[in-house]
């Protein structure tokens, strides 16, 4: 099939998608505010979602328990959910599958608000695991429009909306979670909401209808898309590099709260600075100094570089023994916050222009299976260690385990690039 003679897609022509989207051409800042509506519904949650769980028991070590199981059942479904979204995008366009994930993401916020006991929270939750790649086809989404030597830059700028909806979320929803602990569920539904909307007037598809390719099955199951994203040229042991950092990435987010109150005695407010600093950092870095770094750095070295400064990063979190090194460390881990969006461009370049949504949900899909195990991991290390003094260095036992994983994925990255050169480059798909 080929284009239109007026340059636009075939996909403009569609009746269900109105006028003043099918006028518009794909862009960035279309996704970004997409994806920046998404991440502040995610963001409102993260504050009161424990204590929701904690109102179902009144027992201390049930509602950790029963915490993780909630947590584990959004990964699980997760897990398995984002390939097939990722696929189906492949399939129907980047459009109607963002539109969906919104759908699941309301339903499954205004579930969460109205949930009256403990296995209907798990119910809708793994509803909402399932339902919810907004991430992975936000990514995709990018690679359609994007030349490949754009996509580290534009992926930095995504990485920039998460960081931003994370500054936004969390402090909009402790607030809102002090005056009741189900108003940011229903806050974060009413945003899913406004996204699907936005997304139905607003957000013109990045996927012409040539360029997409049959569901498959036998392709979406998770395992299968590990190996067949293992198997893209350039990617092979990438695959564990994303798997080690992803498991560290998830252990942090799983005992920082724990942790910085166990080693130097932080309440809420401390916390939620030293998350607010975490998230300005990420904005900075990936949405201003991205574009300077890869100008002076090749994806390749700014993946190596950034492993590296994760690595040391965690060890020093770990050591620290005052308050202001968690702040210092955050600042100088510059590298840190950039390397992920680099490894993101190099897995997107080995996909083709037909298998982004398939690629990106795999990555997803692996990202996800990190953060089911990560709850089981972090806090156990940290349980070993509760019983010692405030400040004592051993406490950190949790962010040395990050470290040697950190580590590990280095050694591997920097093995890999050494025996594969570069993936060819796809041929652009537009600017």
């Amino acid at each position: 099939m080929t284009s239109p003679p007026n340059g636009s897609s075939p996909s403009a022509k569609d009746p269900a998608v109105p006028a003043v989207a099918r006028g518009r051409a794909a862009a960035m800042p279309f996704i970004m505010l997409t994806v920046l509506i998404d991440m502040v519904a995610v963001g409102l949650i993260i504050p009161v979602l424990p204590h929701l769980v904690g109102s179902f028991t009144d027992s201390a070590t049930h509602k950790t328990l029963w915490f993780g199981v909630v947590a584990f059942s959004f990964g699980i479904a997760n897990f398995f959910g984002s390939p097939v979204i990722g696929a189906l995008s492949d399939r129907f366009g980047r459009r109607p599958v963002l539109l969906l994930g919104f759908c699941g993401l309301a339903l499954s916020f205004f579930g969460t608000a109205l949930a009256g006991a403990l296995w209907v929270l798990i119910v809708v939750r793994l509803f909402g695991g399932a339902m919810q790649a907004n991430a992975a086809v936000a990514h995709a989404y990018v690679a359609d429009i994007s030349a490949p030597d754009e996509r580290a830059r534009r992926f930095g700028l995504i990485g920039a909306m998460f960081g931003l909806g994370f500054i936004i979320g969390p402090a909009l929803g402790g607030v809102l979670g002090s005056i009741d602990l189900q108003l940011p569920f229903w806050v974060a539904g009413g945003l899913a909401v406004v996204n699907w909307f936005y997304g139905w007037l607003v957000l013109p598809e990045s996927l012409p209808p040539e360029k997409r390719r049959p569901f498959d099955w036998k392709r979406v199951n998770p395992v299968a898309s590990l190996a067949g994203l293992a198997r893209l040229h350039g990617v092979g042991w990438l695959v564990v590099v994303i798997g080690l950092s992803g498991l560290a990435q998830f252990t942090l987010h799983m005992t920082w709260v724990l942790y910085v109150d166990q080693k130097f005695g932080w309440g809420p407010r401390e916390t939620g600075w030293s998350l607010f600093a975490v998230g300005l950092m990420s904005a900075l870095v990936q949405g201003v100094l991205l574009g300077r770094l890869l100008k002076r750095f090749s994806p390749r070295k700014l993946a190596v570089g950034g492993l590296v400064s994760s690595t040391l990063a965690y060890l020093a979190w770990g050591l620290a023994t005052e308050g202001w090194m968690m702040y210092a460390v955050i600042g100088a881990n510059v590298l840190g916050f950039a390397g992920a969006s680099a490894i993101q461009s190099i897995v997107s370049n080995a996909a083709d222009e037909h298998t982004q949504g398939q690629a990106m949900g795999a990555v997803a899909g692996l990202n996800s299976l990190m953060a089911v195990v990560a709850p089981i991991v972090g806090p156990s290390l940290l349980a070993l260690v509760s019983h010692l003094p405030k400040g004592d260095w051993r406490i950190g036992v949790p962010y040395y385990f990050c470290a040697l994983l950190q580590a590990m994925a280095t050694v591997l990255a920097i093995h890999h690039f050494r025996t594969h050169r570069a993936a060819p480059a796809p041929a652009a798909a537009g600017s």
